[in-house]
């Protein structure tokens, strides 16, 4: 079982006697809240299902609902069951518990990233840190105190199988970015072998002119090129293209009959000028105010990005299924 892939509302629901379950499982350190319990017993609608760890009858998600059906007399509550091992188990608790119900304290949060790191030194740091709600950051923190050596490669959130050291692959997806700006964040990880957030990472540092790895930090000390605006073959036909596809948007009803619509064909007419316009403005733009406007230039570049990105995910959901 992957307790981060499992879908726990389509686990079937029974009732289970309390006199069988066991409470051991629960990652909170602090043991139950009274006044959380007693918020569950003066609530009117009906509770949701616990999630139970079948093999040792331990409560994985929902420790307070079991001490308020003990508290009314109840004798037995409702569950969803779970098989696999306990430290599989243990994940699903904490993973539970920092999407619902009384959130996990930062130190019990810490705590369970620990003992994950343990029973699972394969995950990656994101992958641990999903399932804790922590940063990938603290989780390798954490990771280095314990003395974990690792292995050469860990497993991310994805399911794929990724080297700990990605420094070779971090400056491949550098280089993809630099020949073509217009590729997306999973098309560069998916072709370099890296997390999208990765490659955001990268293209983030590329924008301040840093070095792609983190160990390279600096400012990057190599030459910088100029930025070819007119590419005299290349750059024309991908204007007429462009072009062209824009005039096929403003014909779309489903944007030129909305107001939303309408506001996205504004900006995409006022972005899409051909190589001699750009070079005309980046002429214009006075000496003393070249940092400034290249601060906007880059900020807007970052938006267009990330809404580029978006929208390529709806898309991959759409298209399996994940957007009904």
């Amino acid at each position: 079982m992957d307790p981060t892939r499992v879908d726990l509302s389509a686990l079937p629901v029974v009732e289970v006697e309390l006199s069988r379950l066991s409470s051991v499982c629960s990652p909170r350190t602090s043991g139950e809240d009274p006044d959380h319990v007693e918020m569950l017993l003066s609530t009117e609608w009906e509770l949701p299902p616990i999630l139970v760890h079948r093999p040792t009858m331990r409560v994985v998600d929902g420790q307070h609902r079991l001490k308020a059906a003990r508290v009314r007399g109840d004798t037995k509550i409702q569950a969803r069951f779970i098989d696999g091992t306990e430290s599989d188990a243990f994940v699903l608790a904490v993973a539970a518990n920092i999407r619902h119900g009384l959130p996990l304290s930062l130190a019990d949060r810490k705590r369970a990233a620990v003992q994950i790191i343990g029973t699972h030194p394969q995950w990656s740091d994101r992958r641990v840190a999903s399932a804790t709600g922590i940063s990938a950051g603290t989780v390798a923190d954490l990771r280095k105190r314990g003395g974990e050596n690792g292995s050469e490669a860990r497993i991310g959130r994805d399911g794929r199988i990724r080297p700990v050291d990605s420094s070779e692959r971090r400056q491949l997806a550098a280089d993809l970015i630099r020949n073509d700006p217009g590729l997306s964040l999973r098309q560069v990880a998916k072709q370099v072998g890296i997390s999208p957030e990765t490659v955001r990472d990268v293209r983030g540092r590329l924008e301040r002119g840093e070095n792609p790895t983190p160990d390279g930090s600096r400012r990057s000390r190599t030459k910088q090129h100029p930025l070819s605006l007119t590419e005299p073959d290349l750059g024309h036909a991908l204007d007429r293209e462009r072009l062209a596809v824009l005039e096929k948007l403003k014909a779309d009803p489903t944007l030129r009959l909305s107001e939303v619509g309408r506001i996205l064909l504004r900006m995409l007419t006022m972005h899409s000028i051909d190589g001699q316009e750009w070079e005309r403005i980046l002429r214009g733009v006075p000496p003393h105010l070249y940092g400034v406007v290249a601060g906007f230039a880059r900020d807007h570049a970052r938006v267009w990005a990330g809404f580029a990105d978006h929208l390529e995910n709806r898309a991959t959901d759409l298209a399996t299924g994940a957007i009904a």
